[in-house]
Formats: structure tokens, sequence, C-alpha cells
């Protein structure tokens, strides 16, 4: 099964955990024996910090793998990948690290292992530098989901910054092969709603303040729709430790999904918070595009994988997605193509098409 070993360097372009976790989860599926040099190389803390390490070690559990120098403040692995099987898997980053990023590196894998899979994530579920749980379950899962399979995303706890203490568990079986995607026609936006959270110590009003400014952010710009933040306590039993924050999401007559969210920080004032999330949706909405800055470098594995072609049109295109098209094309040999999008209505936008030729992975196991 083992080729050559493909050779990674970590520093370039993201140059950070997203090298990591895309290169692991191809190495994964497609039985490539990997190593990943300088590893977060120019980051202020290099190496491998305990997010990191926890989801590389779920994805040699995952495949019965090899892992080798992986330890807090590594900057090489070597990874030899097995075949992938199912059932459960936990992964636990004893700190504040994102389930999100760990759900992100292991839920390829599990759509090509022998049988279901049980992903019992464990961290922070609203932290900083990741997606929160919330844009994951609300906007993440009903667009990946267009690849041809679904999962189940149970939140069983929330955790914050700088605790942790989060849990969440991803049910999902495999498929054989997955579909391509066209996320290219934008449509008009239909509706606004989300969600204000305040957790532990923190008063109600911080997040009744939040959506209220964040309404009256977007007001300005959108006056037609009605716009409904819901202010939310979360309970002892839901939360661990204490945290606010906020998620707003547009939704377009097509079915696209748009975001904006915000974390609280000590000192920041809770106006300010709803409004960072409102310009974040409002700066979203304006490119043109039908998937936001979040979702795009979260799609390219799924379409490098895919048997077809898929494209998706987007705003400006993230750092995070070119480094994510660089080692699906080095590593899967996918076939991507970047270029400006050519509709009139674009003409004026930054405005772009991402298309891919996928590989066709089929899962050998079904």
């Amino acid at each position: 099964m083992a080729g050559p070993r493909v050779e990674v360097d970590g520093s370039i372009m993201e140059g950070g955990g997203q090298i990591l976790r895309v290169s692991t989860a191809l190495s994964c599926l497609l039985g490539l024996p990997l190593r990943v040099q300088k590893i977060r190389a120019g980051r202020s803390t290099p190496g491998l910090r305990p997010q990191h390490l926890s989801g590389l070690e779920m994805i040699r559990d995952f495949c019965d793998g090899h892992l080798e120098g992986a330890e807090i403040g590594s900057t090489e692995i070597m990874f030899t990948p097995e075949k992938i099987k199912g059932g459960v898997h936990t992964a636990d980053t004893k700190t504040a690290g994102s389930v999100c990023l760990l759900m992100q590196v292991s839920m390829p894998c599990a759509l090509f292992a022998a049988c279901p899979s049980e992903l019992r994530l464990k961290g922070g579920t609203n932290a900083e530098m990741a997606p929160q749980i919330d844009y994951t379950a609300m906007v993440f899962k009903p667009i990946v989901e267009k690849f041809g399979f679904t999962f189940n995303c149970d939140i069983k706890m929330r955790g914050y910054y700088p605790k942790g203490g989060g849990e969440v568990i991803i049910r999902m079986s495999p498929v054989k092969q997955l579909n391509p995607i066209n996320l290219t026609d934008r449509g008009s936006v239909t509706k606004i709603y989300g969600r204000a959270f305040v957790a532990g110590v923190l008063p109600f009003k911080v997040a009744k303040d939040m959506a209220a400014a964040a309404v009256r952010c977007i007001r300005k710009e959108i006056r037609d729709l009605y716009v409904n933040i819901q202010p939310v306590q979360e309970t002892k039993d839901q939360a661990f430790g204490n945290g606010n924050g906020i998620i707003i999401i547009a939704e377009t007559s097509t079915g696209c999904l748009f975001a904006g969210s915000s974390l609280g920080k000590r000192g920041v004032n809770a106006d300010k918070v709803g409004i960072e999330a409102a310009e974040m949706l409002l700066a979203n909405l304006r490119h043109g595009g039908a998937v936001d800055e979040y979702l795009q470098d979260q799609l390219i594995i799924f379409m490098a994988l895919a048997s077809g072609i898929s494209r998706i049109k987007t705003g400006p295109v993230t750092l995070h997605t070119q480094t994510a098209i660089h080692f699906a094309e080095q590593l899967a040999k996918a076939k991507f193509t970047v270029k400006k999008s050519e509709d009139e209505e674009d003409a004026s936008k930054d405005t772009y098409i991402i298309e891919c030729q996928g590989i066709g992975m089929t899962n050998p196991n079904l």
C-alpha cells in the first residue's frame, strides 16, 4: 500500500494548522505516506499545538496508521496511513482548541470508511480563529450535504475560551462516492436570522444588546427584510464556562447561506460585538459570490474528491482557499481553475469562479 513518502512544506502559504488538516486527511484517504516539515514555522508558537496533535491522533486512529514526531512543539511529523475504519473516535484538545477544526480533518475520512462513524469531539465550540459550531450546524452542514451525504451534529455541551470543555458528537455513514456541486447562482436575500448568546456569569442584557446593535447595523443597508436575532441565555447544563457571541445568517432564494459572527472578549462592549458580526455578514453579501469567505476553503477537499466538475462562485479567494487548492492538487492530483466571473452583474465586483475536476474517489469498502 505504501508508496514513496509525499513531502509537504508546512511553512508555505497559510503556513499553519490548515496545511496539516488538508494534507493528513488526503494522506489518510489516498493511502499516501506523508512527511510534513516546518509545521507552523512562522507562527509565534511554532510547531504542533494541542488541537493539532489531537486532530493528528484522531486521523491516525481512524486508519490504524503510524505517526512519528507527534508531540507539542514538534515541527515535523511522519504519517503512514492504513485502511480507514469507521466506529467511534474521540478527539479531545484538552483546551479551547476548536472542535469545528477537528471535524474538518476527520469528516472526509469518515465518508470513505468501511462502516458508520461517531466522532466525539471535545474542546471549544465557539472559539476565536475558527468557525463557531453554530456556523457548522447552520451554514456548513446544509451546503456540504449537497455533495450527497448527510451527517448529524449533536451539541452536547458548549465550551469557550480559555477553558474549552465543550463536546460535539458527529454521526455519519460512509458513501460510495461524492457528487459534484454547482453553487454559482446566488439569488436574492430572502431571510436574515441568528442567535446572540451569553453563557456563565454574563448578564442576559449582553445578548439583547448584541442582537439589537446587529439589527440596527443591518437595517442601515437592508431595509425591507425582517431581521430575527434571538437573544439566548445558555444554561449551565448546556455550556461550560463564560462566553458571549453572535452569529447572523442570510438565506437566499436559491438556498445559498452567508454568515457573520463574532465572539465577545473581556472589555469589549456588547454593541461592538454585534456590529462586527453584522458588518462581516454585509461584506459577505456585497461581493456577489454564492458562498461566504469561510465556506470557500472548507469545500475544496470535497470538490477534489467528487466525481465530476464542481463550480463555486466566491468573493475574493482567501489564502486558506488557495492553500487547500494547492495541496488538493499536489496530493490528490485534482485539477482546479480560478477565474474572474464573467457575468454582467459581477462586472463591478471582486467575484470568482472556482472550478474543479474531481478525482472521483470511490469507497473501496462499499
